[in-house]
């Protein structure tokens, strides 16, 4: 009798972030994913964070768009392709090919990104053709090119473990990139010389490690590190020789750095800091061999986000502290191939290969493509291409793997840009978010699992994303969709690809002929000579590559002071501090700043799918101060509508001193999916960089009011409701099904028959529990001894017992003591685990709070003994922290 061959572990990467963790993954007989982190990837070795290790429960087959679909009807491959490639030539030869766009996403592979670029720029002729990475990196594009004379990030991931200073800016790492905030903990365990310093106007979970915390001013950093390169030329701590060598407009920077005059009490009463705090942190630069500088959105998405940039690079280079092992200023990318894209030519002001629209390089990669027709200027910018849509001048746009509709400010401008829009194509692997539903034609395109190709991470290593499972339905990878669709339009010759390696190889090949001869770094060498199956079991890279390296190869840029401008000079660049054209007034008096949550990405359209990923913040939360709440009569877990120039939102209220007073905080997920009004880009309108093109989305004005609803209602069910029209509801993936927090202006007894109604199940089992006197009503339907549909109704409910309620679908009691916990006023026996804390051991904070009292637990390493609470990726650390403190306060 033949035994089943055993399934092997299969190399590929996250979905994520910008880290690059390397992932193992194992398909399962059911249908399930087995993942587990690649202890031989040089990014993570082997550790990954709660979203990394939810990877195989987003793979859910009822939310994929399978089919092609045109006006929401099925069509075939043929018709679809033959669709896109004739209303983008009719509206090409109508309107000339600035009438067409293409708008892309970090989450396309390297690729699909190189072919999207490569029948946009060089085969239509324009380029229109933008990416998401505009909104979180391009800021940092634009400050290396004018620092560096290319997009080129000098540092690797071991110089954490060799710097002897780390800085934080505007980066909350042990949410945004866990991975590399374990490494920094790691690094300083090791070496307890090293000091950590956390730059960000809130108190984050990345301050609880830090050995100090500048809670800066809202976008003062250009600020901060003016007054620091001041602080190091008048105390002797700049590096004259390095600066003589290598750099250039060193003495400019200085007198601009210097032109305010301000005293270090003037700078740290601008900056809201201590005077003992801004010079603890210059000492620190200044005495430090090896300084490590991480920063990410909230220096990036500012109207100033590229001097802020620049203001950083100029204090390393200054002090000759970069290129080398531990000093480096490093740009943290938010997307798993931001940088990929950025070097294929994603970006509309990039040609290929890091090329800008020089007349040389036109020329060099118009022979290249054999491309006559190729743009020879930059194209618009994602903001004003989403402009021009509006205006009607863009009249046919193709969307690839992104939801704009969510993620860029003033998204009721962009919903009525799109509906306007004579023809709008969205490929996706998802079937329900928000652009697609303002899709003319609807693609399906591979998603994580099923496409393969390369991405590169922030610290410019390229990795092999690999097919590890069946593609559902008739989805098919970006770049074969793309190339389709050229060879539809008559480009055949330049589109004619069998698989993802050819492509690879021929984007390596053109950043040989690019740059072979010149200091630019982005040089793929003998990559462009690799055979299919040496591409299949490619190892991963980290560029410039002069031949195949080893799995492990590390290397940094600039080492030997050398740069990629014409006199091989780095370039400093003189930068003042310049206050936000949004500014608050008396009808909007306090500035919101957002990012991200612990255990969700972007729009939510695939974390939220893994029910553990939904159970830390299951709502559109406000982070406010004290100070704040009392002045507008807020207590915990209400719900605020906030008001913008813009718009409104009704968002959950979380009290605490985390946040400044006046400069609320809350997260970019939620669209109109998943929440009747959670999405935050309905508030921020559209102020751009002048250099970058990239939008603030730290500092909208607004103004916050309670908001008294009626009566509130918890609901679970099997299978998603097909309408709720309350003014706010909130859908929530849970275990089983779907948990609905709902806020009615209807009385609780009107709600209560608006919920019945709604209830799918009307023939089966239920039961339920009145009080009308006490304004509350339950009900519970159940079928095959499973609670099917379920609600509390009341003029007010505890949000503490959302995950109780939630658990109904779960709990292996019997039904019978299932639904009489549900008709009771209070959460019984193993349904009161309460809110979970830790995401990758599912460890609820009842759990905790027990283990704190009765171990008498005084540290985070016992409490993660008992209870293995933190001892995954180490996000929820912080948390842990402060249930300590408060279980003993």
């Amino acid at each position: 009798m033949s035994q089943n061959p055993i399934t092997p572990w299969i190399k590929t990467t996250c979905a994520y972030c910008g880290v690059g963790c390397g992932v193992e993954a194992k398909p399962q007989r059911n249908g399930a994913l087995l993942i587990r982190g690649d202890k031989s990837h040089p990014a993570n070795l082997g550790k990954l964070c709660s979203k990394g290790q939810a990877l195989g429960e987003t793979l859910s087959d009822t939310h994929r768009l399978k089919f092609p679909m045109i006006e929401n009807q099925r069509v075939s491959w043929d018709k679809a392709i033959s669709t896109v490639a004739e209303q983008f030539q009719q509206t090409i030869a109508k309107h000339g090919p600035d009438s067409v766009a293409f708008y892309l996403s970090g989450q396309l592979l390297t690729e699909d990104y190189y072919v999207a670029n490569k029948l946009m720029k060089g085969f239509i002729g324009s380029a229109n053709v933008d990416t998401n990475s505009r909104l979180c990196m391009s800021s940092s594009v634009a400050g290396h090119k004018r620092a560096f004379g290319s997009d080129s990030m000098p540092g690797c991931y071991q110089d954490i473990e060799a710097a002897d200073l780390i800085i934080l800016v505007g980066s909350n790492l042990a949410w945004c990139h866990p991975i590399l905030f374990q490494r920094i903990k790691a690094a300083k365990a090791q070496n307890p010389d090293c000091k950590l310093v956390v730059i960000d106007p809130r108190k984050t979970a990345s301050c609880y490690d830090a050995d100090l915390h500048l809670a800066l001013a809202n976008g003062k950093d250009v600020l901060l590190f003016n007054r620091l390169l001041a602080y190091l030329a008048d105390n002797q701590l700049l590096d004259h020789d390095y600066i003589e060598q290598h750099t250039q407009g060193f003495e400019a920077t200085l007198q601009s750095a210097q032109q305010d005059k301000l005293t270090l009490e003037q700078t740290a009463k601008q900056l809201q800091i201590s005077p003992v705090q801004l010079k603890q942190f210059f000492e620190l630069f200044g005495h430090s061999d090896k300084v490590l500088t991480l920063y990410s959105q909230g220096v990036n998405q500012s109207t100033q986000g590229t001097d802020k940039v620049n203001s950083i690079i100029n204090c390393h280079l200054a002090t000759g502290k970069i290129g080398q092992p531990g000093s480096s200023p490093f740009s943290i990318t938010g997307q798993p191939n931001a940088m990929g894209g950025r070097e294929v030519g994603g970006l509309a002001n990039m040609l290929a290969s890091h090329l800008d629209f020089s007349d040389r390089n036109c020329e060099l990669v118009r022979d290249f493509w054999r491309a006559p027709q190729i743009a020879t200027r930059p194209g618009l910018k994602a903001i004003d291409m989403f402009d021009a849509i509006a205006e009607g001048k863009i009249k046919a746009i193709w969307i690839m793997a992104t939801n704009p509709a969510v993620s860029l400010p003033d998204s009721h401008k962009i919903k009525a840009a799109l509906a306007k829009c004579p023809f709008v194509v969205v490929s996706d692997c998802v079937a329900d978010t928000d652009t697609l539903a303002l899709a003319d034609v609807k693609l399906p395109a591979q998603g994580w699992s099923e496409k393969s190709g390369t991405v590169t991470n922030s610290e410019r290593r390229i990795s092999r994303q690999r097919r590890v499972t069946t593609t559902q339905g008739e989805a098919k990878p970006d770049w074969w969709i793309i190339s389709e669709v050229a060879k539809k339009m008559g480009f055949i010759h330049g589109f004619n690809y069998r698989h993802e390696a050819q492509i690879f190889r021929e984007y390596a090949t053109l950043t040989n002929k690019a740059h072979g001869l010149s200091q630019n770094a982005l040089v793929l060498g003998d990559l462009a000579d690799i055979s299919d199956s040496d591409y299949y079991r490619l190892a991963p890279q980290q560029w410039p590559v002069n031949r195949l390296q080893s799995q492990m190869f590390h290397q940094r840029l600039f080492a030997d002071g050398r740069f990629n401008t014409d006199n091989l000079r780095a370039r400093l660049i003189p930068v003042r501090y310049i206050a936000s054209a949004q500014t608050c007034d008396q009808q909007f008096p306090l500035k919101l700043n957002s990012g991200r949550s612990r255990d969700q990405w972007h729009t939510m359209t695939r974390t939220a799918l893994a029910a553990r990923l939904c159970q830390h913040q299951p709502e559109p939360q406000l982070q406010i101060h004290p100070e704040d709440a009392a002045a507008y009569r807020l207590d915990q877990h209400d719900i605020a509508e906030i008001t913008s120039v813009t718009g409104k939102a009704l968002l959950r209220v979380n009290v605490g001193k985390e946040v400044k007073p006046g400069e609320p905080f809350s997260t970019i997920h939620w669209s109109n999916s998943n929440s009747s009004a959670g999405k935050l880009s309905t508030l921020g309108k559209a102020f751009i960089d002048p250099i970058s093109g990239q939008p603030e989305m730290k500092a909208t004005p607004v103004s916050i009011r309670r908001y008294s609803p009626q009566s509130q209602a918890l609901l679970v069910c099997r299978q998603p409701l097909a309408r709720l029209e309350s003014p706010y509801w909130v859908k929530q993936t849970i275990k089983g099904g779907f948990c609905y927090f709902i806020a009615s202006e209807l009385s609780p007894g009107l709600l209560n028959k608006s919920l019945k109604a709604l209830s799918p199940y009307q023939q089966i089992t239920q039961v339920m529990a009145e009080s009308p006197q006490q304004q509350c009503y339950r009900l519970a339907q159940s079928s095959q001894q499973q609670v099917q549909f379920a609600y509390i109704v009341s003029e007010q409910l505890d949000p503490s017992h959302h995950a109780w309620f939630a658990a109904l679908f779960n709990d292996q009691d019997e039904l019978s003591t299932l639904l009489s916990s549900l008709l009771s006023t209070e959460p019984k026996g193993t349904l009161a685990e309460g809110r979970i804390i830790c995401a990758c051991k599912q460890v609820g904070e009842k759990t905790l709070s027990c283990a704190i009292k009765q171990q008498e637990v005084k540290d985070t390493a016992t409490l993660t003994t008992l209870t293995e609470a933190g001892s995954g990726c180490g996000s929820c650390i912080a948390e842990l922290e402060e249930l300590i403190k408060t279980v003993y306060e």
